[in-house]
């Protein structure tokens, strides 16, 4: 059972081959054997899991399925679950257990899934390989035995389901954060048009970049989750009031005298990328290229400056979000001299020191002296990237290009914060323009480790982002079953 697919689970349960209680069983078990050596998860919820299954088995006998009756998930530790505490991988939330539940998981509670626990992160989501954690970093499933990294932020997700401790589960992407760690793990991660999946109840980092999607093995699966996760939300004043429906097989996009115009980003060209990448990316165009898509060379001319931009919104963004946790309300609490005190020793303990360098900048940024200079003129790079995209897409339907340099590096890496930042290169833009984008399995480099490459779309476009992703995923016909990858 740890080898099937959502799509594949959810025919033998309405067939009755398998029950839900069964396939939960199988993932809690796995977890017991697997989870402490990952580090994916920070909260397993055994006995919610298995009431969640019960429910959905009781449903099924009743031939009142809902359309996720009991697939095991991981939920990451960002989103708010009522009764389950939610960390946000940081000492300042170690304890906080939420009385609400976020829009996102509430949803996915209404489509019957079965909550296996809250899976690990760079703690506020600040971080490119989940080492800033306070619980430490999850591992890479692929070739464990190298302490690899899983990637960030949404490392916990793709190491569970990488390694069949969850079928499926839920990320944000700020600056590439569903996409990176998905792509050297060997997964499908989507990255939605930003307001298509509320964040109402997800701890926020940069509210103007955050984007809840989903992490799956297949295209089909992702887009199951995504079909879950979507649809406009009140509460959310940045929702989007657009729906999103996949509930069968993705239909092909290509093929069959279908015409479709890709475009590969020209600046990106002078971009160093590892030897594997540079092939895996061209065999993949070829492909695409013998089933009628045209190929055009498409200029963003402001997009290296993507990252610089990123940095100095994203840090601003956080820098207010984070001025809540002062020990008063909720989270951590270290009593000072006087109130002035409190606050130093609180923020001092409970942050680390990624997130303490982040709300510096942003703070910076902010102040009277910069406010003009830096974060207004990152406003103004933003809007030319967006207008850029949009020129773009008059000339193409569509964008391919990179998720990552290259494949998944060691977790001891000894690298500076900017060399951790530049990891984002290739995904930030997206994050700044708003616009959806999914990294699919590509192939395997010459190490067998897995290369990720990104479908990039307009605006509400994530139906057809998916589908030229589903032929890339057949293009590259990558075994990720998860006995595969964890050499079983």
């Amino acid at each position: 059972m740890i080898n099937l697919t959502i799509t594949q689970a959810l025919e033998k349960l309405k067939s009755r081959e398998i029950s839900a209680t069964e396939l939960t069983r199988t993932h809690l078990d796995r977890i017991e054997k697997y989870g402490a050596d990952l580090n994916c998860y920070i909260t397993v919820t055994p006995e919610r899991a298995m009431a969640d299954a019960a429910a959905a088995d009781a449903r099924y006998a009743a031939n009142n399925a809902l359309p996720l009756d009991g697939i095991p998930i991981g939920m990451k530790d960002l989103f708010a679950t009522r009764g389950i505490r939610t960390t946000a991988a940081s000492r300042m939330l170690e304890n906080f257990i939420p009385e609400y539940e976020s829009t996102v998981s509430q949803k996915f509670i209404n489509s019957g899934t079965v909550l296996l626990g809250k899976t690990n992160l760079d703690e506020f989501a600040m971080g490119t390989f989940s080492k800033t954690s306070y619980f430490g970093a999850p591992i890479n499933p692929w070739q464990r035995e190298k302490r690899l990294t899983a990637g960030g932020s949404s490392g916990g997700a793709t190491s569970a389901i990488a390694s069949g401790l969850a079928m499926g589960g839920t990320g944000t992407d700020t600056g590439g954060s569903i996409r990176f760690p998905s792509a050297i793990t060997g997964l499908v991660g989507m990255k939605p048009t930003y307001g298509l999946c509320s964040r109402w109840g997800c701890v926020a980092f940069a509210s103007s970049l955050d984007t809840p999607g989903p992490i799956a093995r297949t295209v089909d699966d992702a887009a199951l989750l995504l079909s879950a996760m979507a649809g406009h939300d009140e509460k959310d004043s940045t929702s989007a009031n657009a729906e999103f429906h996949a509930h069968t097989a993705l239909s092909p996009i290509l093929g069959d005298g279908k015409k479709l115009r890709v475009g590969i980003i020209r600046e990106f060209a002078d971009v160093e990328i590892s030897d594997d990448m540079k092939n895996i990316f061209a065999k993949r165009i070829a492909d695409l290229k013998s089933i009628g898509a045209e190929i055009v060379e498409i200029s963003i001319p402001n997009i290296l400056d993507a990252l610089a931009a990123y940095y100095i919104i994203a840090p601003a963004e956080a820098s207010s979000n984070l001025a809540r946790y002062d020990g008063m309300k909720y989270g951590l609490r270290i009593d000072g001299s006087d109130l002035i005190d409190t606050y130093k020793k609180t923020r001092a303990a409970g942050f680390g020191d990624e997130v303490k360098r982040r709300m510096i900048i942003g703070t910076a940024v902010l102040s009277s002296e910069s406010y003009d200079v830096y974060f207004m003129q990152a406003a103004r790079v933003r809007r030319m990237i967006a207008d850029s995209f949009n020129r773009a897409f008059e000339q193409c339907d569509l964008i391919l290009c990179p998720s990552s340099a290259g494949t998944a590096l060691p977790l001891d890496s000894d690298l500076s914060p900017l060399e951790y930042y530049a990891l984002d290169l290739f995904t930030v833009a997206m994050n700044l323009a708003g616009i959806p984008a999914c990294s699919v399995p590509a192939g395997l480099a010459s190490n067998n480790l897995p290369l990720g490459i990104q479908v990039v779309g307009p605006m509400f476009s994530d139906m057809r982002v998916l589908q030229l992703a589903k032929h890339i995923e057949q293009f590259a016909g990558i075994d990720n079953r998860p006995t595969t990858v964890m050499g079983e």
